[in-house]
């Protein structure tokens, strides 16, 4: 039972990166409420409220309808309207930035929560539309009904005004340079924090037991609480084999076990992993990395030539390194006591992290100096930085060496080689 729930919190999780998601959930929300204000009518609400505020209560069915009918179809307008904004925005972002920054736009819960909020006006409107009837000496005209549906509508028009101010935040690089920070930032504490004075030996996984995958996708995210009671129960330990993020084809290896599984624990094990089509940088902050360095890339090229964007992203890019460079390059996951290693969870090496993140900035910017002096200011500020383990420094010597190499051999203006320089001189290194 505790496998089958998290692999029903797992698909939530994911369920929830679709822009259908909010939208979906308050239009069902709608439906549902306009049958409970239904029922109240029948009740007698609109002849309570035309007792207490008569001036509220709309008192004429033909002129119910109306306003119905008139906020049905406002409403539609400004909702495909919204909908187009948002098209918009990720097309411009896609073009002028990257499109690796689009499922990260998609699940904005602000938007999705406007266009439910609009979904589920709409359909509380047809439904109570759908219940007034014609005119007759007995008949009540739902006044409290109608009443719900324009306080409703205004609730839609602010909204449309919040909406309106929020997307033009949206598409600015500054806001969407900081939101994939601070996502990446919260993760990479996260697992700074699980792994605290953790310390271990693990053992040599060579004659392991090898796992396959079943399917294939984007390794996403994994259940280590689960995984750790599936190792407790059989007695066994496990290597996790690729890194998260990593696209898996089917009969890709999965794990490795100590001791030999039976078929029900490995298919309990291959069900806490989440394999999708897409990335979020919530699940993997390694993409951060990735979205700011084509976002710098995309600046720096001729078509775009946008310098102070990747100015800025470079900013953003020096804080997370220096927040990556406190992280070790393996976790491991420890049973409820804490006390033995069950888990050991591969991740990409810094080495590798620094490689696909300076390789394709140095190909695009090593002919631009104001680029060039702000990389070797980077590179003085990490060398300068706490550090889980001493070789990262040399990886930063070397990427350094590299970049400034780069540089000396685009640059031919005596000042700028000066100042190349100077940097390869702060940073003890010779080019």
């Amino acid at each position: 039972m505790k496998y089958f729930f998290n692999r029903i919190f797992i698909w939530l999780k994911d369920l929830r990166s679709k822009i259908a998601f909010y939208p979906s959930l308050f239009a069902i929300f709608g439906f549902f409420f306009a049958l409970f204000i239904i029922y109240l009518e029948d009740l007698g609400a609109s002849k309570y409220l035309l007792d207490a505020a008569p001036i509220l209560v709309v008192d004429n069915g033909n002129t119910a309808l109306s306003i119905l009918t008139a906020c049905i179809t406002g409403l539609i307008s400004m909702m495909v309207f919204s909908f187009s904004m948002v098209m918009v925005l990720l097309n411009q972002s896609a073009s002028n930035y990257s499109p690796r920054l689009l499922p990260g736009l998609i699940s904005d819960k602000n938007h999705q929560i406007i266009l439910g909020i609009y979904l589920a006006t709409i359909i509380y409107c047809i439904f109570v539309s759908q219940s007034i009837q014609p005119e007759g000496n007995s008949y009540q005209v739902p006044g409290f009904s109608v009443l719900i549906g324009i306080l409703f509508t205004v609730l839609c028009l602010s909204a449309f005004i919040y909406f309106i101010h929020n997307i033009s935040q949206s598409i600015q690089i500054d806001n969407i340079l900081d939101r994939i920070y601070n996502q990446a930032r919260k993760r990479l504490n996260f697992l700074l924090e699980s792994e605290k004075e953790l310390f271990t030996i693990f053992p040599e996984t060579e004659d392991w037991t090898q796992y396959y995958s079943e399917k294939s996708g984007y390794f996403q995210d994994l259940s280590s609480d689960n995984i750790a009671g599936i190792c407790d129960e059989s007695a066994t330990r496990i290597e996790i084999i690729p890194i998260k993020g990593s696209f898996i084809p089917r009969g890709t290896p999965m794990f490795k076990s100590e001791k030999k599984l039976d078929e029900d624990a490995v298919n309990k094990i291959l069900s806490n992993f989440s394999l999708g089509r897409g990335e979020l940088v919530t699940q993997n902050y390694v993409l951060a990395f990735k979205q700011i360095t084509e976002v710098i890339v995309k600046a720096m090229s001729p078509g775009i030539n946008d310098p102070g964007t990747a100015l800025n992203a470079l900013d953003y890019l020096t804080e997370l390194l220096a927040l990556r460079m406190r992280k070790r390059d393996d976790s491991y996951f420890l049973d409820e006591e804490g006390k033995n290693v069950l888990i050991k969870i591969r991740s990409v090496s810094f080495g590798e992290l620094c490689y696909q993140v300076f390789a394709p900035i140095r190909a695009y910017c090593k002919h631009d100096i104001i680029i060039l002096q702000k990389v070797g200011l980077m590179f003085i500020f990490l060398k300068k930085q706490k550090t889980a383990d001493e070789a990262y420094l040399k990886v930063i010597d070397a990427e350094a060496q590299n970049f400034l190499e780069d540089g000396k051999a685009n640059i031919k203006n005596k000042t700028d080689l000066h100042t190349i320089r100077n940097i390869a001189e702060e940073l003890n290194i010779k080019i």
